[in-house]
This record gives structure tokens, sequence and C-alpha cells, in this order.
């Protein structure tokens, strides 16, 4: 039987981590059939704040996904920064080891959706005392035009990924991202939601690293049929504009409130590597708003309204 006493297996799960990276770049290429992944490994060196490295794979001006980044790190740090600890201030002064692969593709056609992934571990150590341990990620969804039937059929995956780990999971964890990946500033969702979920300890490690695995596993499974689905739909200047415009959402919400974004940022991480979620191209507008009965107006109207997409 799993317990929390049982030991985090740190190498196993960065096995893992670089496993999926390249199943997931491997996927995407073949689906974009044009542009390949540029892998770009880095270290930081001797001296800095923050020890480790990581694997930065980005692919740009491809003919599906204008840009994808697909990105591992492991990092180590004498303390954790103040993101880290904000809601965990038990473990300020704490040496830590954090890794995890990050991804966001942002497509070239507005009627695929930008989509997000990110599976993580933290270790926070201290001497003489038991280390403290904890698994997050997710994965979430965000249309610029929507359809019933992506959105369900991700719902589905996502429920179909936590479905073993007990009935209640996936209903948890939806909430957990629709209440995430909200812009209090404007008052209203980034996209359609998905799976959140963090400080995950409590199956003990192995139970959590299952889990952890099954919502890496099935982000392609949830993903790719979408994007086969509108790849070739024809669009023309009023949508790109409109895909255009609601990606500055996408750049407040990380700018602003994105744990992952603030945690790299405050403790001394690679700026492209986690900027790399920002796409190349955006605008915003003063005041602006959607025509009534528009398909723009219905996103708002319908789509970014948290719902029970599966039932």
């Amino acid at each position: 039987m799993t317990t929390l006493s049982e030991e985090p297996n740190k190498s196993q799960v960065k096995e893992y981590l670089l496993n999926l990276q390249q199943t997931i770049c491997s996927a995407l290429e073949q689906e974009d059939g044009h542009t390949s992944f540029l892998q770009d490994s880095w270290q930081r060196e001797a001296g800095e704040r923050l020890g480790g490295g990581g694997i930065s794979a980005v692919l740009q001006a491809g003919d599906v996904f204008e840009q994808a980044g697909v990105n591992f790190s492991h990092v180590s740090g004498s303390q954790l920064p103040g993101s880290a600890t904000a809601h965990r201030p038990e473990l300020a002064g704490r040496a830590f080891e954090a890794m995890g692969l990050s991804l966001v593709i942002h497509p070239n056609n507005p009627y695929v959706p930008t989509s997000h992934a990110n599976v993580r571990f933290f270790i926070a150590e201290k001497a003489g005392e038991a280390p403290v341990w904890w698994f997050g990620g997710g994965f979430d969804l965000t249309p610029y035009y929507g359809f019933d039937e992506d959105c369900r059929a991700w719902h589905q995956v996502a429920k179909k990924a936590c479905l073993p780990f007990g009935e209640d999971v996936y209903s948890r964890y939806k909430k957990w991202c629709d209440e995430y990946f909200y812009l209090k500033h404007r008052q209203e969702p980034r996209g359609i939601g998905g799976l959140f979920f963090d400080d995950l300890n409590e199956w003990g490690f192995s139970k959590s690293f299952d889990f952890m695995q099954s919502v890496g596993d099935h982000y392609l499974d949830a993903y790719l049929p979408i994007v086969q689905r509108r790849r070739d739909t024809p669009y023309g200047e009023r949508e790109r504009d409109f895909q255009l415009y609601r990606r500055g959402r996408y750049v407040e919400f990380n700018l602003v409130y994105d744990r992952g974004t603030l945690f790299g940022l405050q403790s001394g991480g690679r700026t492209e590597s986690i900027l790399m979620s920002l796409p190349p191209l955006v605008r915003w507008q003063y005041s602006w708003s959607p025509q009534a009965g528009s398909e723009e107006a219905r996103l708002y109207e319908h789509f970014l309204k948290p719902k029970d997409w599966v039932d």
C-alpha cells in the first residue's frame, strides 16, 4: 500500500518528463508536417542563485502551429522564492528542487484553440527534517471560435485521465482549473478550462506520480483531434484580428497571475524559456466589444462560462 512515508524517486520523475517531451514534440512535428522543433539545452552558470538546467524545444512558423514551445527544466536553489511560499509559509528558507514540463501551443488558424499543459514535481528539504514534496499540473484550452463538440471532447478526455483515481477527482480539478485560469481584472475566464491540480502528495508518491503521468499522457489525446478537425477551416482578416485580440488575454494572465511564470522570474530562471508561453503576435484595442449576435460575441456568452461540458 502507498503511504506518505514512501521516499520520492526524483530520477524516475525526470526520466518520465524527458520522455514525455520527446513524445509530444514528435507528435506535433508530425501534425504540422512542415517545421521541426529547435532544441536548446541550457545550464545555469556556477555561482548563480538558481542551479540546474533544461531543454527548451520551440517550433516556429509552421503550417499548423505559429509557435509551439515544449520546455523541460530541472532547477534547484537554496531557498524557495515568494511565489512558492505564499500559500505555504512553513516552507520559507528550505532548499528546493523543481522539475517539470510546460508547453503552450499557438496555432495559425483562429478556429484551432490555443492549448497549454504542465506537469511538475517539487521537493523542499531542510537538514534534520523530512522532505516536503508535491506534484502539480494540468491542461487547459483557449478557443477563439468555440465548438460544443470540441469542448465536450476535451473535457471527456480530462475526465478519462482522472477516473482511475476516484469518481470526484475530475470535478474537483475541473473546478480548480475554472477558478485558477480566471482574469480577475477582466472578470472573465481565460478559456474553457480542463484540469488544474497542485500540492498533491496525500496519495503518497507512487499514486501521485501515476496521476501526474495520466494527465501528461492524455494531453495529446485531448488536443490533436481538435487540431485535425479545425486546421483547414477557411478564415479571413476578421477572424485573425479577433485571434490576436484574444491572445492579449493570454499574455495578461501569464504575466499577472500564472504561478509558473512568477516562480521562474522570481527565482532567476531562464527568461527566454519562461516567456516562451507568450504568442509571437498579439494586439490590444481600447474598449473593444464584439458585435451583438456575432460568433465573437458567442465566445463570451456561451463558451467563456464555466459549465459541465461532459454531462
